[in-house]
Order: C-alpha cells, then sequence, then structure tokens
C-alpha cells in the first residue's frame, strides 16, 4: 500500500514539476486575433447568430459523419471471421460497401454532391 502511494506522490510531483516548467517558460501573448478567435461551423462567432448557413459545410459534415459510422460499422468485420466461415464475412462486407456505394452514387446523380468533382 505504501508503494502505491510513493508512486502517486511521484507522478504527482513530476507532473506538477512540468506544468510549472510550461507555465513560466510558456509564450502567453496572442498576437494574432485570427488564430485566437474560435472557429465555428464555418461562420464568424460575433456575427448574429441567424445568418444562413452553408451548405457546403453541411454537406461536408453529413459526408464525415457518413463515413465515420461506415468505419464503425466495417471494423468489426474482421472480427467475425472466428465465429463463421470467411464467404459469409466476405458476402457482407461486400453487400455493406455496395449499399454505400449505391447511396452515394445516388446523391451525387441527384446533384447535392456536386461540389465535390
Amino acid at each position: 500500500m505504501f508503494s502505491y502511494f510513493i508512486c502517486l506522490l511521484v507522478s504527482f510531483l513530476i507532473s506538477f514539476f512540468l506544468w510549472l516548467l510550461s507555465f513560466f517558460l510558456g509564450k502567453r501573448s496572442f498576437v494574432d486575433l485570427e488564430k485566437s478567435s474560435p472557429f465555428e461551423c464555418g461562420f464568424d462567432p460575433n456575427l448574429s447568430a441567424r445568418l444562413p448557413f452553408s451548405m457546403r459545410f453541411f454537406l461536408l459534415a453529413v459526408l464525415f459523419l457518413i463515413f465515420d459510422v461506415e468505419i464503425v460499422l466495417l471494423l468489426p468485420i474482421p472480427l467475425v471471421f472466428s465465429f463463421s466461415s470467411w464467404e459469409v464475412v466476405l458476402l457482407f462486407g461486400l453487400f455493406f460497401v455496395i449499399v454505400l456505394l449505391v447511396g452515394l452514387f445516388h446523391e451525387w446523380k441527384e446533384g447535392s454532391l456536386n461540389w465535390v468533382s
């Protein structure tokens, strides 16, 4: 129990020393107003919040979310190899990718993604 306390104390002292060192040696001046201002969703945060939203930014955010969900759903496919045959896993993965590609081509054909090309 005493060794845990010593390890905790040493790690606290090291982290506190590094924090003090960075506090005193770090640069604390914000010369560039553009870098120190927050960036919120592609518009200036100092203006009214009722301005029209950029459709290009919205489509980019939706595509990012779609592909994040796609990655989350595709990553466990190799783990399924231990539970079933490789033919079933390959068929499932191929079907999933085809459904995603058909949806992407459909959105591209409808004109929502015309800024990609």
